[in-house]
This record gives structure tokens, sequence and C-alpha cells, in this order.
């Protein structure tokens, strides 16, 4: 055996490459723990020189915690106001050119909208009496704050504690203007939230002097007027570059509350508010009591303007649509012939806030919005809320509220439209769809039970299992589409006792379905669009969407079989009507937030919303009573003196008396002095109308009478 020699022994003991990649790995890894264990303990020794101990600990304590909550606060308040500045990308500094008057059903002038109500004076024109009386009343620190007034914000705070009421509001005028051109007047801390940043986002791109120019452009004055220049023409009929003192405060008043004080409506409100201005004038050192005086001892006089008032929820919603059809059209200064009937828009005005006024309380109810559509279609009425002035937001068109159990007849529609009639029997017993099992309203379950009464009594458990074991949630929601309503309903399963929110125009668009026969399509709140020299532009019949039939007339027939009893003998007992048949549907929501009525006759359909702009929880109020109360009063109104058409599908037309008694007697003294409304003037007929607008036109096109030139002496005479 060789003895091993030196070249043996380093080939036995070479070391592999891998081998050295490994120990270099270990001893970097080491040395980089070692460095940071040194770098810590120096960086800990280094801030033991500034560890406080005792009273200062505890201040440093609480800092910490303030600071981390406010980054925490912060992130949260832009994580809210970020949907808000989508808003900020779209053109909102031009303005519409589009010059639109309005007519009624009759062609009686009701309002316009557009660059009419819009003209604008620039701020260096204005009178410094006019400036500084819009200061005074509604931002004294316009010039010296940011956006957002903490001073004056602690001020009115302040002053509301001492009165124990909200007497003084701490929104800047850039926090107003970021509401009304943004925002709406929704009652709640996202929308104040929003509201603030986009105050800040407008302070850092907009000068004072233009947030301030806009702010007088844009807000809403009374009147169906826009605009401070347009306020002063129309109150006072001069420009507001001639506006003296007395009427300069009176038209700053009209900034917080227009319709209010509005001074063709309410004139000694109107100059009781314009008093309160020129005191801010004074108490804000921008003029004297000896200035003030002579505007104090000869307030402002208005220009007779009568009482009308502006139908402005329906003016808003149908420029709107206007805007839609006319984009195209050559001349963007239109007059526009709408569906609206005064008569009953003022009795659906009426309506709400007799029960608001006599009932708000008991209820915890502020807000209400109906929809009144004729059975062609036509739009009657809309009432977006209680004030036009206090908040311009169309609850009626742009509100999306749970539905309800006024939901359910979609349901049951889809279940008609599948073969099953009013006397198809359905158990009534619990039901669980997963891990939802659904409560009727009685916490009672019944056996077998027919569609009708299972709709009438508005039980729960019957639509669910229809959904569940008979449909499916797709057919409803596309019965429900196919209807016309154009909010967004969900497919869960849910859906089918009225979670998706709806507006309460798309409420009163479906129904009109079954009023109808089953014909959709209908609904338009115009018949004709004209230029200023009375050319006519576009028709409803002939421009306007053809109607369709979406519900068989079986479907449909069965469908008011069943709506026609809910009045009778169900939950909706207090919309009967003495002189004719109705049908609809109660629905109340979760908590009570929402109440509905929703029903039709043979010749109108109409919805009825009541809840609050917060979300908060009613008092137990159901659709069953304010809504149906309040529906039954406006229909009253609305049947008198016109031809009474049949519900298609019901027999016989007209109530037996024996049920229109028992409605009677089963509301209270109050639902007497319901059906006592005033009485509705005749309107003139569909061919009386079509000729008075023929012999107006043919007027128009005659040539012009020349009268023959007679002799000097016998003129003379």
């Amino acid at each position: 055996m060789d003895e091993p020699g030196p070249d043996k022994e380093r080939k036995r003991f070479k070391v592999s490459p891998l081998l050295g990649l490994d120990a270099w790995i270990d001893s970097t890894l080491y040395e980089t723990r070692f460095r940071l264990a040194e770098f810590w303990e120096d960086t800990t020794i280094f801030f033991r020189r500034f560890h406080v101990t005792g009273w200062r600990r505890a201040i440093f304590e609480v800092l910490g915690e303030g600071f981390t909550w406010g980054t925490a606060g912060s992130v949260a308040m832009l994580t809210l106001a970020i949907p808000a500045f989508h808003e900020t990308d779209k053109n909102w500094r031009t303005r519409d050119d589009f010059a639109v008057t309005f007519l009624d059903r009759y062609g009686n002038e009701i309002g316009q909208r557009g660059i009419l109500h819009r003209s604008a004076v620039p701020i260096d024109e204005l009178p410094d009496h006019v400036i500084k009386a819009v200061l005074a009343t509604e931002d004294r620190r316009f010039f010296d704050h940011f956006g957002i007034d903490f001073l004056g914000l602690s001020r009115a705070m302040t002053e509301n504690l001492r009165a124990n009421s909200v007497v003084q509001g701490g929104s800047t005028i850039t926090q107003q203007l970021a509401k009304n051109l943004f925002l709406t007047n929704e009652r709640s801390i996202d929308r104040k939230i929003k509201e603030a940043f986009l105050a800040l986002w407008l302070e850092s791109n907009l000068s004072k002097k233009e947030i301030l120019q806009t702010y007088l452009d844009r807000a809403y004055m009374g009147g169906g007027t826009f605009g401070i220049a347009a306020a002063s023409e129309f109150y006072f009929g001069k420009s507001v570059k001639d506006v003296n003192l007395a009427e300069a405060a009176m038209l700053a008043g009209l900034f917080k509350a227009p319709a209010k004080y509005a001074p063709h409506v309410n004139l000694p409100a109107a100059r009781a508010r314009a008093n309160v201005v020129l005191s801010n004038l004074v108490q804000g050192g921008l003029m004297t009591e000896g200035q003030v005086v002579g505007a104090r001892r000869n307030p402002a006089t208005v220009v007779d303007r009568g009482r009308s008032e502006s139908p402005d929820y329906f003016l808003d919603w149908t420029f709107d649509e206007v805007k839609k059809v006319a984009q195209k059209m050559p001349t963007h200064t239109l007059v526009v012939r709408t569906t609206l009937d005064t008569g009953i828009q003022k009795a659906a005005e009426e309506s709400a806030e007799y029960h608001l006024r006599q009932f708000g309380k008991e209820y915890h109810v502020t807000q209400a919005a109906i929809v009144v559509l004729e059975n062609n279609g036509a739009v009657r009425a809309i009432v977006g809320g209680r004030d036009y002035g206090e908040s311009q937001f169309n609850r009626a068109t742009a509100a999306l509220r749970q539905a309800g159990s006024s939901f359910k007849p979609y349901v049951y529609a889809a279940a008609m439209e599948k073969g099953m009639t009013p006397k198809t029997l359905v158990s009534g017993g619990a039901v669980s769809w997963g891990n939802w099992s659904p409560q009727n309203y009685s916490r009672q379950y019944l056996g077998k039970i027919d569609l009708t009464t299972a709709l009438v009594k508005s039980i729960n458990t019957v639509p669910v299992r229809l959904a569940k074991d008979y449909l499916t949630t797709a057919p409803i929601v596309a019965l429900t589409k196919a209807f016309g309503v154009e909010s967004p309903i969900s497919s869960h399963k849910t859906m089918v006792l009225g979670t998706s929110g709806m507006t309460v125009m798309d409420q009163a668009t479906g129904y009109n379905v079954f009023a109808t026969g089953g014909i959709a399509g209908l609904r338009h709140p115009f018949t004709q669009i004209l230029n200023q020299n009375g050319d006519l532009l576009w028709d409803w019949k002939k421009d306007g969407a053809k109607p369709h039939r979406v519900l068989s007339p079986t479907a449909a027939d069965n469908m008011n079989i069943m709506l026609s009893q809910v009045p009778e003998w169900g939950t909706g007992r207090r919309a009967a009507l003495p002189m004719t048949r109705a049908a609809g549907k109660t629905g109340t929501t979760q908590s009570y937030r929402d109440a509905w009525f929703v029903g039709f006759t043979g010749n109108f359909t109409a919805a009825v919303w009541f809840g609050n702009d917060n979300f908060t929880p009613t008092k137990e109020l159901t659709g069953g009573t304010l809504p149906a109360m309040t529906w039954q009063r406006f229909m009253n109104y609305a049947h008198q003196n016109i031809d009474l058409k049949a519900i298609p599908g019901i027999d016989p037309a007209l109530p037996k008396q024996d049920k229109v008694a028992a409605a009677k007697a089963d509301t209270t003294a109050v639902d007497d002095d319901v059906l006592k409304t005033e009485e509705r003037p005749r309107p003139l007929s569909g061919a009386t109308a079509a000729a008075v607008r023929d012999i107006g036109q043919a007027l128009k096109a005659a040539p012009q009478l020349k009268l023959p030139i007679l002799p000097a002496k016998v003129s003379a005479l």
C-alpha cells in the first residue's frame, strides 16, 4: 500500500465552490445581524436621552394618541370625500345654452329654465351695498378664511347652544357654493364632509372674486329664478345694478330660505328678513345705523305678480328630459308644451303638506314625494319634496328608497305570466331560502292560501316562495325593467320583498302598466317642442317612444283583480274612493324608514312616498296610513268633473256602496275631512283642447287683414 504524498493530501481536502458560497452567506448574515443589533442598541441609547417621565409623559401620550387618531380620521374623511371629487371632473363652469319656456297642458306659461335665469352681472358692476348685504348676512369673514371658517363655526355653535335651537349656520359662501354645484341638500355627516373638502378644492382652484360671482349667479332665489340678477328683474322689474339698499337687503335675505322669504309670496316676512340683513350690516361694521335708517323706514316694494307658484320640481325634471331630446335641434331657445295639470299639481302639493302638518310630528316624518300620471302616460304632477326653496333635491325622480311590499306586484305579475291565477293556492307557512328566513308582519304563518289573499294581506312568505320554488329572481328583474323601471334592481333573493331602491317616478311608471292593461312605454312629460316662431320641432305622437305590450292581457287582468281588493278589504283601505274603484299596494320598509302607497284607477296612476332625508326611522308609519290618505285626498279631487273610466279587467267599474261606506267608517275623523276637498273645475276635453289649438294655429297662419284707406275727410271724422 502506497504512503500518502503531498499531492494526494491536497486532492483529498480540496474545498468545493458551493461550500465556499455557503460559508460566505453564513458569515455575511451573521455580520449583518450583528451590525443591526449594534445599530438598534445605539439608537435606543440615543433616544433614551429624550425619555420623559411624570406629567410630561402624560402630555406626550395624549399628543401621540391625538396624532394617531387625527391621521386615521383624516384618511377616513378623505375616503368619504373621494366620490365627491369625481363631480369636479365635469365641465361645471359652463352654463347650459338652453332657454326654455314651459306651458301647461292648456297652453298657460308655468315657468322657464335655462339661461333666462342666469343672466350674470359682473361683480365689478354690482353696487357696493349689494355685495356688503350678501357678505354681512351669509359670510362676514369671506375674504379672511380658506373655505372653512372655524371662527364663524364656533360662534354659530355658541349661539345655537344659547338658544337651544339652530339660529345660526356655520357654512361659508364657499361651502354653500360647493353644495349648490356638486351636492344635494341631504342632511348627513357624509354630505358635510364632502362639502368641506369641495370647499377647499374651490378655494384652491378659484379666486375669491370668482367664487362670489359664481355663488351670486347660481343660487336659487325663489319664484323659479336662479341668480341675483334674475331675481332683481323678477321681484323689482329692474337690473340689479339699479337696486337701492332696501331692495339689496331683501335680495340678500333670500339666500337663507328663498321660498319662505320670497316677497311675491309673503311680503311681510321678506321685509322682516330684510331688516335683519340691515342689522347685520351694522353689526358687521360694514355700515352705520345712520346709513341704513332710510332703508328701514322705506322698505322695498315688489312688482305685483299675484300668488302663482311655479311647479319647480316638475320643471327641473322636465328640463332635463327636454335636453335629452333637443341636443341636436337647430335652436336651443324653445317653447315646450308640457303635460302638467296645474289643478292636480296643487292638489297633490296641498295633500302632502296637509298630512305632514297634521301628522308629521306624531309619526316623526318630515318629507313626502308624489308622482301622478294619467293612464295615457302623461305626467300630470310631481311633488319632489315639502319645500323647493329649502331643498331643490327632487325626491320624486332622484331619490332611491326601498320599495318594501309595494314591490310585490312585480313578483305576482311574473307569476301570472307563468300561468298562475288569483285563485292559485300556495303555502303561506314558514319558508327558508338558504340562511334567510323572512317573517310576516304579524309574525304568524298560514296554511294553503290563494294569491289574492296573500297580496291583499301583504303576506311576506308567499312571494318569497313564488320566487324560490317557481320563478327565481331573474324573470322578476327582467319584467320590472320591461315595465319601464329605470332604477337598478338587485337580483339577490331579498329583492322579492322590495329591498332594492326605487324612485317614486319609477313606481308610478311601473304601476301604470297595470292601469293600461299591460302596455308600457307611455310615460311622457311634454307633448310638443316648438321654436320661438311657433314652428313645431318635435311631437310626442310622431317622435315619441312607441308603446309596447310587456304583460299579457290575461296576466294584466288577473293583477288588476287582485290589486283592486287592496283598497277594499286589504292594507290600503284608507285609499278607497267614493266615485270609482281603485287598485294599488301599500309598502313599509324595515325599521319604518319608508312608507308607500302606489295605486291607480281607470283614469290616473299615482305613487306616494313618506320618509326622512337622513334615513332615520319614522314612528311606525305604514303605507296604509299617511301615504294612502294622501293618495286618496288628491285623487278625490282629480276624479271630479271628468269621464270616469274602468280599470281593465275590473267589473263593475264603480265601487259597491257598502264597501265605500265601510271604507269611510274605517277612517278617522280627519279622514272624513279628506273626502271634502275643493271641487275641481271641469277641464277641456281632449277634442275641445285640440280644436282650440287648431283655431289658434289657423289664426296665426291667416294673412293680415288690410283695411281700405279712407279719404282724409272721412278719417278726420
